[in-house]
């Protein structure tokens, strides 16, 4: 595309120095990625300045560069853009540069301290199942046709321009609808990396302690979230634009979450409850919660049907009966197609996966926040024959509140606390652990309470300790890839580490 065609529907950024160069073929951040053809955008972080690499991109073959300050000699070959706020105009300028999109597609965002992967995976499964056209973006991984990739990024969100890349490419291979994972941070207006998606749903999980190190209070992390239902109203993500036979944008909150009148209160557009304790639109009862599902009867503003979830625990009904919400809305399905769905979802990689069932129990879960182990611990405790086993740890650089808070929870459920590397990054890795061991109470240090950094040594230890009809729950990093150090990404893979190390328990005895 030409720098000048490009600029021509820009609003929020304008084009000093048309270039002589060739047209822009992709858009990039990260002058690493920089190819023959590239839009680099000079971003200010916090650690790094973008203004300091723009020579590096242009000799990496860039032809046109995004930022906040031109220098004073412009090379002329290069087609020069000037924002004030380089991250928002970032995010119009891909939207515009990939044609869109959004605006084409029906966009769900599923935004929330805990369960966003799975309501997202559950959303994308009912309708990929009822219309065929449904593609994903989530924390797991992305789905767009029959093609499944897992998310090789440590980022839930990815920045704007591979937003509406993935958008555009969801719209090209046939995709109606677009689940996608709307997190804090891709929410913020300090990254904007979501600024410009067009949301025609937002659904509302739950809210709990998390990222307070980025956002800086729990109300501004409350409000960054609320953004997805704020977005419902504003301009062409409302109506404008839109394509014949798009629904009128909504939103679905849990109303058993105390935040969920703030998140209703944020937009004006009709807004669906849903929920197991408060009165809802979508609900359930007569749960039978097992080890490999829930039998329960529906409830949906259409009346009553009887279910079966084939996913385990209590929170992952609520997910369902989010999804429920959103697709039976979207698509006008009848109960007993709905429940028909629901019957055929799968869970999501990493989240309630077993890896063994005796002589003990071994399962690996996602779980790494204070609320996820309030859902997570519980359910296990209640359902397990012997002694609780739990190795967790929590992520380095990043929200240190939680951590005696996690500790105080795996407290009360866990018989034998194994502490444990998750994303030390460049904070000391027994610090980490010591701030969750604070949360622990009175426990014994070498008994009930191991603090083991290598997290193998710690599996290997939890798996040495339990005893047949133990469980032993590994939380934390579930479907990620790999464990981030000091200096490095150590290639990880939490379900198959945990089956080498039982066959090796095995071979021993």
């Amino acid at each position: 595309m030409k720098p000048s065609v490009l600029a021509a529907s820009l609003t929020l950024s304008r084009l000093v120095v048309p270039g002589t160069g060739s047209g822009i073929t992709c858009i990039t951040n990260d002058s690493r990625r920089v190819s023959p053809g590239a839009l680099y955008a000079a971003l200010r972080g916090e650690h790094v300045d973008g203004h300091s690499f723009i020579a590096r991109a242009i000799e990496a073959g860039a032809t046109a560069i995004l930022c906040e300050e031109v220098p004073p000699r412009p090379r002329a070959d290069i087609a020069w853009f000037l924002a004030p706020h380089a991250r928002r105009a970032l995010s119009e300028l891909s939207d515009h540069f990939y044609g869109r999109p959004s605006q084409s597609l029906l966009v769900v965002g599923v935004t929330g301290t805990d369960g966003k992967t799975s309501t997202v995976s559950f959303i994308h499964q009912l309708l990929a199942t009822l219309t065929g056209a449904s593609a994903s973006l989530s924390t797991a991984g992305m789905q767009t046709g029959a093609l499944e990739e897992p998310n090789l990024l440590h980022q839930s969100t990815p920045e704007a321009p591979e937003v509406h890349r993935i958008l555009r490419r969801m719209l090209d291979e046939g995709a109606r609808y677009a689940v996608l994972e709307s997190t804090s941070h891709g929410l913020s207006h300090r990254t904007c990396r979501l600024a410009d998606v067009r949301y025609r749903a937002a659904v509302f999980t739950n809210l709990s302690h998390e990222h307070l190190e980025f956002h800086g209070s729990f109300e501004r992390y409350r409000s960054d979230k609320a953004n997805l239902f704020r977005s419902l109203d504003a301009g062409e993500a409302s109506d404008r634009g839109a394509p014949d036979g798009f629904p009128e944008p909504f939103g679905v909150v849990n109303r058993d979450d105390p935040h969920a009148a703030y998140f209703e209160a944020a937009t004006d557009r009709p807004v669906l409850g849903y929920g197991l304790d408060s009165p809802a639109d979508y609900s359930a009862r007569d749960l039978a919660l097992e080890t490999v599902g829930t039998q329960f009867t529906l409830l949906t503003p259409q009346g009553s049907v009887p279910c079966r979830l084939p996913v385990p625990g209590r929170f992952s009904v609520l997910n369902a009966l989010a999804a429920a919400a959103v697709v039976q809305r979207l698509t006008g399905c009848a109960n007993d197609e709905l429940a028909r769905a629901i019957a055929g979802i799968r869970p999501v990689r990493g989240r309630m996966t077993v890896v063994q069932e005796s002589p003990f129990s071994v399962v690996v879960d996602y779980a790494h926040t204070p609320g996820a182990f309030e859902n997570v611990l519980p359910f296990f405790r209640d359902r397990c024959a012997g002694r609780l086993i739990v190795v967790f740890g929590s992520a380095g650089e990043r929200d240190r509140a939680k951590r005696p808070l996690q500790g105080e929870i795996a407290d009360r459920y866990a018989d034998l606390v194994v502490l444990a590397d998750e994303d030390p990054r460049r904070e000391d890795r027994m610090e980490i652990l010591r701030e969750i061991a604070s949360g622990c109470g009175t426990r014994t240090e070498g008994s009930d309470l191991l603090l083991i950094p290598d997290r193998r040594a710690a599996i290997r230890a939890a798996l040495r300790a339990a005893r047949p009809g133990d469980t032993v729950l590994l939380l934390g990093k579930g479907h990620e890839t790999t464990i981030i150090g000091p200096t490095e990404a150590q290639a990880w893979d939490e379900a198959t580490v945990a089956a080498e190390e039982i066959a090796a328990l095995a071979s021993h005895q």
